[in-house]
């Protein structure tokens, strides 16, 4: 496909302006000598260039994706509509509260939703995604212990946790600790017995963790690091596998983050929008961040008086129109909001079932949301996991999340959604299944893969660290 550049036909263009503008105050060397070097083409070639560009895109509609909630599940379109509503597109984050009663109260009522859903104590919508959640949840861990005058010094993360949980503890000053993971793949009670002590501030775990296990463990757990006056953090990345059955407070938690677009199906693609809303027991609730939506019984305000809080971490009140969708999502499955939950650990622990002959299962153990495979088996035979993720991709399926988590050697993590049916289900396990029947028969077909995508075997990390984003003639 030619680039714009290369259409380019010399055909009239736009023009903005007839007048003459005087750019005597202008430097010379501030002036542009030559021409500007934009491609001249006229609006419907125009048109049908990015069209043709937006075909040759995967996207959610066109088919599936097992990642899942990870950055992609299906976003309801109603929601869109709702979030594009003039009262809420066309507010200022500066209109007095008075003149916004609306919008306050759709986030008062998300958070009072949240607090429902998570069991916390309360609850702030600032932070702008997951990680960001997680940085905004260990401030207010490191703010509580400085009120109290105990300068603890080290944060407890599983090996098999996802790698934002360090960076984000290591962001606030915190040492890093990892926990060994058992034969069962969860959290090693010995090992974590062994590095308790004063110094230890929290445990960051996700639960179900990111092999898709729950830990059995987890109220043992909580009983060690409260007895030793530590706090524990839940990472919400795993949230939709547990949501409607269980709760981060009931399992002994003090924070929680919230990732939206996994658990309550909002947009969040490329850096973002997001929203990663962090939830707090009622010990930690004076250190939120600011403002703090509050309704005295007639009028709905953002506090900003807040006596210990972290300081706002986010301008204004965070990404409001991923709110809107959020709230919007809540309303619309009511009751039946588990459902989710069911329907994505259904959907995992069929697939699991139907492709561990095909693939070795390194925790064969029912599962929750997701699961992870590993490639070693293929890999023997000259196949690695990123050269099956790349033969995925003629198969009209988005590769998975591969080589994570680092524990599993030649990771294949599957995550459906709970919006997929069985029928796309069996279509995804049929693909799998013939890779690896691929590998034994025609393992060239699979290393040399993709076939049928616009762009073949790209250099991976030559892209990451070096994008051209230029065009030279």
């Amino acid at each position: 496909m030619k680039t714009i550049f290369e259409k380019s036909n010399n055909a009239e263009g736009i023009s903005l302006t007839d007048e003459v503008e005087n750019l005597d105050f202008l430097k010379n060397a501030d002036l542009r000598q030559g021409k500007v070097g934009l491609p001249q083409l006229g609006e419907l070639e125009v048109m049908r260039h990015y069209k043709e560009l937006s075909d040759r895109n995967f996207c959610i509609e066109k088919g599936f994706y097992p990642l899942g909630s990870c950055t992609m599940k299906y976003n309801p379109k109603v929601n869109e509509l709702l979030a594009s509503l003039e009262g809420f597109t066309s507010i200022h984050p500066n209109t007095p509260d008075e003149y916004c009663q609306g919008s306050l109260k759709l986030m008062y009522n998300l958070q009072e939703e949240l607090k429902v859903i998570t069991g916390m104590d309360a609850i702030t919508l600032q932070p702008a995604a997951g990680a960001h959640g997680e940085l905004t949840g260990m401030m207010i861990i490191k703010k509580y212990f400085e009120s109290i005058s105990d300068k603890r010094k080290k944060v407890l993360i599983p090996d098999s946790a996802h790698g934002t949980n360090p960076a984000s503890a290591h962001m606030c000053g915190f040492d890093i600790i990892p926990v060994k993971s058992n034969d069962k793949g969860q959290v090693d009670i010995d090992n974590l017995k062994s590095l308790l002590n004063k110094d230890v501030a929290a445990i960051m775990m996700t639960n179900p963790n990111t092999l898709g296990l729950f830990e059995e463990n987890v109220l043992e757990i909580s009983k060690l690091m409260h007895e030793n006056g530590s706090l524990l953090y839940y990472d919400g990345a795993n949230f939709n596998a547990i949501m409607g059955y269980t709760n981060p407070k009931l399992m002994g938690f003090d924070v929680v983050h919230i990732n939206l677009h996994k658990t309550f199906a909002t947009p969040h693609g490329g850096g973002g929008p997001g929203a990663g809303p962090v939830g707090v027991v009622e010990k930690l609730k004076e250190f939120l961040p600011v403002p703090i939506i509050e309704f005295d019984g007639e009028i709905y305000r953002r506090n900003y008086d807040l006596k210990n809080s972290i300081g706002s971490v986010k301008a204004f009140f965070g990404n409001f129109g991923v709110l809107v969708r959020a709230y919007a999502y809540i309303l619309m499955m009511g009751k039946n909001l588990k459902e989710a939950t069911e329907n994505a650990v259904l959907n995992a622990n069929y697939i699991k079932e139907k492709l561990k002959n095909y693939y070795d299962l390194p925790y064969d153990f029912p599962c929750m949301h997701e699961f992870v495979l590993t490639g070693e088996r293929q890999k023997e035979k000259g196949v690695s996991t990123l050269n099956i993720a790349k033969r995925l991709m003629d198969g009209n399926t988005h590769p998975p999340t591969v080589y994570f988590p680092l524990i599993v050697h030649e990771a294949i993590m599957i995550e459906p959604t709970e919006s997929e049916t069985k029928e796309k289900l069996d279509e995804f396990i049929d693909t799998m299944i013939n890779i690896a029947k691929e590998v034994e028969s025609d393992p060239e077909k699979v290393t040399s893969a993709p076939h049928s995508t616009p762009v073949r075997r790209v250099d991976e990390t030559l892209a990451a660290r070096h994008p051209d984003l230029t065009y030279k003639e």
